[in-house]
């Protein structure tokens, strides 16, 4: 393997076992370079213009790095950002990505996800960045996310957004107004404020 490979694998590994086609070539690689890299089967091809090398034991949140990055408009949300602020026992089956109404949703092979079309005011509200793995990605705070789960609670389940709410005021120390202030923008506080006082 010549030394350029060689540099854009630690390149890879840098990066969190991902990176975009784009990516690599503005860090200054050659395209010869990723193909060598990938017919020696060192990285595979997972989505379109997305690599990421094979068997790498990559970082804590490699999905919602993956997800994030074929959904650039996107918004990790619902049981995807419970978990990442580690206020559920739940394990997500997909990764839960909410895009602004209106928007186009991607086609995205792996890892599973699922979208969900948020309003301007309610988009807009508790995002935050993480940078995980290099990448920035967009999470929703947790007292957001815990007003999203009611806001869903159809599709999610009451019970996960019950148990997120105990979990985030009694080991988490999220202020109850905090809460309050987006089940307004979310017009969901007739349905958390009965639960909220009957916890506290």
């Amino acid at each position: 393997m010549s030394p350029r490979t060689q540099e854009l694998i630690k390149y890879f590994k840098k990066h969190g076992g991902v990176l975009r086609f784009t990516d690599i070539l503005k860090a200054g690689f050659h395209p010869d370079s990723l193909v060598a890299i990938e017919k020696a089967g060192k990285v595979e091809k997972i989505a379109r213009g997305l690599y990421r090398i094979v068997n790498y034991k990559s970082g804590s949140h490699p999905d919602l790095v993956i997800a994030s990055l074929q959904a650039p408009k996107g918004a990790i949300c619902l049981i995807s950002a419970l978990s990442f602020h580690e206020a559920t026992s739940e394990i997500p089956r997909y990764v839960d990505i909410a895009i602004p109404q209106g928007t186009h949703a991607n086609r995205i092979k792996y890892p599973p996800v699922k979208f969900y079309r948020f309003a301007p005011k309610a988009w807009k509200a508790g995002l935050e960045v993480h940078e995980i793995e290099g990448y920035k990605i967009k999470i929703y705070n947790l007292a957001k996310t815990i007003v999203d789960c009611f806001k869903f609670r159809n599709r999610i389940g009451m019970s996960i957004a019950r148990d997120a709410l105990k979990a985030s005021i009694t080991e988490k120390n999220i202020e109850p107004k905090e809460i309050m202030k987006y089940a307004k923008i979310c017009r969901v506080s007739n349905i958390i404020k009965p639960i909220l006082e009957a916890m506290i």
